[in-house]
């Protein structure tokens, strides 16, 4: 498409960090298929924020419409949108993908697609009854490592999968960041089972082509908050970090002045709503867990044993696949280890992973077959975000749709189905009992 009549009107809600991938693509390299036509948040010196980003590299090119929260279906109407990325707080997602189906959108959903069972049938319902298409933002079945994944287990390479193991590691710059903004309470996030293990589960689910029946989990708050961090003499006495000496020496503090990103979007937006972007790990009022234990039988057969640590001296994940035919293993290192005190403009809100060029470690995807000796499968380093899942996922959403063997594109039903595992593991926490998923969400 390249003319302006062609192209389809895009809005974005939510104008917090990760928008900001969306709103640049649409603006920039899909400016041919969309016109980015609608800003929607809670705050407007963030929606400005954006306009002025947009403008720096843009500057031939008017502001964006800015509405307010409430504002949001009369934003839909007036500016005569068509497809609605939505990038708000988790808990809220569910408001506005309905109504952008009800009024005739398309959209595109920050993962989670929700937070709880209720909310995603709505979704699930409003996504049926209006025909309209729901994509979720998986950017991880786009990693070139994950696609050779799923491309030898569609193969046959290793047989029928009986089992998999999968261990995630967050390192104590990421980890610690969920602790210090909104996803530290459970009712905003759906805690890191929802908000974070979503994109693991939805890869499981991908892989083996199956879905999640029954779940036992076990997690707990181990490292941070305010009891363990006095137990263990971590605890510094502040709220949040901003203009406290006492988060200086803390290596778990981030402080928003030092990054031109986070102080345009969340210190100087700050008095607006109150949203204080930096609060102390080791503080009162958090509710999620941060050491988490899962195990999961498939429709299939396969089990899952998972496990995600929030506090880890490293950060990356392993994942080992048990078939009839041999054995498959992931290793990705997106860093060796956690240098203290870094203090860094970083153009990214969160300094992590394979971004800490200095401490970024290795991939490596290794096939065992039965009776063979094994062999590396070389896999294609990815350039940009989450190992080069962001760009391949950009194209896919808003560029020429081509053919996908691999069947990457997340729907509304793939969305329920990589939550329903992390709202299982929540019951089974509070229960201590296995949870069926069908008891939360009936499966299509």
């Amino acid at each position: 498409m390249s003319s302006d009549t062609a192209r389809r009107r895009a809005a974005v809600v939510g104008l917090g960090a990760r928008a900001r991938l969306f709103a640049q693509a649409l603006a920039g390299p899909y400016a041919d298929r969309f016109e980015l036509a609608g800003f929607c948040d809670v705050n407007s010196h963030r929606m400005a924020v954006h306009n002025a980003w947009l403008a720096d590299a843009h500057p031939e090119r008017s502001p964006v419409p800015a509405y307010a929260a409430e504002d949001f279906e009369e934003m839909l109407r007036r500016e005569r949108i068509d497809l609605v990325v939505v990038c708000t707080v988790d808990h809220t997602h569910d408001h506005y993908i309905v109504a952008a189906l009800e009024a005739g959108c398309d959209v595109v959903t920050e993962k989670p697609m929700t937070t709880d069972s209720d909310k995603a049938r709505r979704i699930l319902e409003a996504q049926r009854r209006t025909g309209r298409e729901v994509r979720v933002a998986f950017n991880y079945r786009y990693n070139p490592a994950h696609s050779a994944v799923r491309e030898l287990i569609s193969a046959g390479e290793i047989g029928e999968v009986g089992s998999v193991h999968f261990e995630w590691l967050l390192d104590l710059r990421h980890g610690a960041d969920y602790f210090r903004r909104w996803h530290r309470d459970k009712a905003n996030s759906g805690g890191l089972m929802v908000h974070k293990s979503t994109h693991h589960f939805d890869l499981v689910n991908w892989w083996l082509g199956t879905r999640p029946e029954t779940v036992f989990a076990q997690g707990g708050l181990f490292f941070y908050g305010d009891e363990a961090g006095r137990r263990r003499n971590l605890a510094q006495e502040y709220d949040r970090a901003h203009g406290s000496p006492a988060a200086e020496a803390d290596p778990f503090a981030v402080h928003l002045s030092d990054s031109s990103v986070l102080s345009a979007l969340y210190l100087d937006a700050e008095a607006e709503d109150g949203y204080h972007r930096d609060q102390n790990v080791f503080g009162p009022g958090v509710t999620i867990e941060d050491d988490m234990a899962v195990l999961v039988r498939y429709a299939t057969g396969a089990t899952l044993t998972y496990h995600l640590t929030a506090y880890s001296p490293w950060e990356g994940y392993r994942v080992a696949f048990n078939g009839s035919k041999g054995r498959l293993e992931l290793l990705v290192e997106e860093s060796t280890w956690t240098p203290p005190r870094v203090r860094t403009n970083s153009p990214e809100p969160v300094l992590h992973g394979a971004e800490a060029e200095d401490t970024a470690g290795r991939t490596e995807l290794l096939l065992r077959p039965f009776w063979e000796e094994p062999r590396e499968i070389k896999v294609a380093s990815g350039e940009g975000g989450h190992g080069g899942g962001d760009v391949r996922m950009l194209e896919d959403l808003f560029g020429t749709r081509a053919p996908d063997p691999l069947h990457r594109a997340a729907d509304a039903a793939d969305g329920a189905q990589s939550l329903v595992t992390g709202l299982a593991a929540n019951r089974s926490f509070e229960t201590g009992l296995p949870v069926r998923t069908r008891d939360l969400l009936p499966p299509d």
